[in-house]
């Protein structure tokens, strides 16, 4: 899946796929035990976008303070799918945050305007959890509370925010550079109707049945456009479909089947599996890439399963 960069590229290095909670240990060393972190690199312009700042983030930011090429500092982009645990709980050993020659936008959903993105990360970094307030970071940080829409982060590079189906507020991005089009979606499952619908139950309402399932068709036409001829989709493939089905539904997380189905609909190039779940092995997760992975027969979707330190140029 790797060729070599160029100008009009996206370079995407995996650092963290691990999904819930980290997962160190002799089971996990193939695949890596760290949560959600995905570096984004444009060699055009020189920007580094991170999506995501699980525990993997650690391990970037002493790579990024490493780099010759730094100049005078790191500049970087973060955005944050949603403020789960797992997805930013690395973000306070992110060394880069302690230099006063780094800038950081911080790009993620506000739960609600008393919730808004700065209150909710500074929250995390108070003395009831960690020994350095957000206040004392010497880094210059700038926080930026998205919607669903499009936005121009510049040097030519175009963001798209959608929200996806998971128990808090979450968000998928689509990054697009030079013909280039990056989807992601960390934390989600497939739309379904909450509403009854067996004829046969007393509580049945046909009408209110009816708009449930024109809700989860139009959701699903509408997730399935704003992935549409991806060159990379990185995907939340926690649960197998029996999984799934067996008392994981409403969780908030996806089947390998199902992800391979939206890229195959959505004309997808490539798939990448993410948020594994923390009590699968290497050996399992070895398994499941032999079953799903590899060039789809009929659709010629590229999948595989993410790990550690694994990059990509689109």
């Amino acid at each position: 899946m790797t060729s070599h960069p160029c100008a009009d590229a996206l370079t995407v290095t995996f650092w963290g796929v691990r999904g819930s909670i980290p997962t160190p240990g002799g089971d996990t060393t193939r695949y890596g035990g760290n949560t959600l972190c995905v570096e984004v690199g444009f060699p055009g312009c020189g920007r580094t976008l991170i999506i995501d700042a699980g525990s993997g983030i650690r391990r970037l930011g002493d790579d990024l303070l490493g780099r010759p090429d730094r100049g005078g500092g790191v500049a970087v982009d973060l955005l944050l799918s949603h403020t789960h645990l797992d997805h930013i709980l690395g973000l306070p050993f992110f060394q880069p945050l302690y230099r006063r020659d780094t800038r950081v936008a911080v790009y993620g959903p506000a739960i609600s305007p008393e919730d808004r993105l700065e209150q909710v990360i500074g929250g995390q970094m108070s003395y009831r959890y960690f020994p350095v307030r957000q206040v004392e970071l010497a880094a210059e940080i700038r926080y930026v509370d998205l919607r669903e829409g499009v936005y121009d982060l510049g040097d030519g590079i175009r963001l798209s925010a959608t929200y996806l189906n998971h128990p808090l507020l979450c968000m998928g991005y689509r990054i697009e550079y030079r013909g280039r089009a990056l989807c992601t979606a960390f934390d989600t499952e497939p739309f379904r109707n909450v509403f009854i619908t067996d004829p046969a139950d007393p509580r049945y309402d046909e009408m209110m049945a009816q708009e449930g399932e024109q809700a989860v068709q139009a959701a699903a036409l509408r997730m399935n456009a704003f992935v549409r001829g991806a060159d990379l989709l990185i995907h939340d493939g926690q649960f197998t479909e029996q999984e799934y089905l067996a008392g994981r539904v409403g969780w908030g997380h996806s089947s390998v089947e199902h992800a391979v189905s939206l890229a195959e609909a959505s004309g997808s190039r490539r798939l990448a599996l993410v948020h594994h779940d923390p009590m699968r092995t290497d050996d399992e997760l070895d398994g499941m890439a032999q079953r799903y992975g590899g060039v789809r027969p009929g659709s010629g979707v590229e999948v595989c399963f993410a790990r550690e330190g694994l990059s990509v140029t689109l």
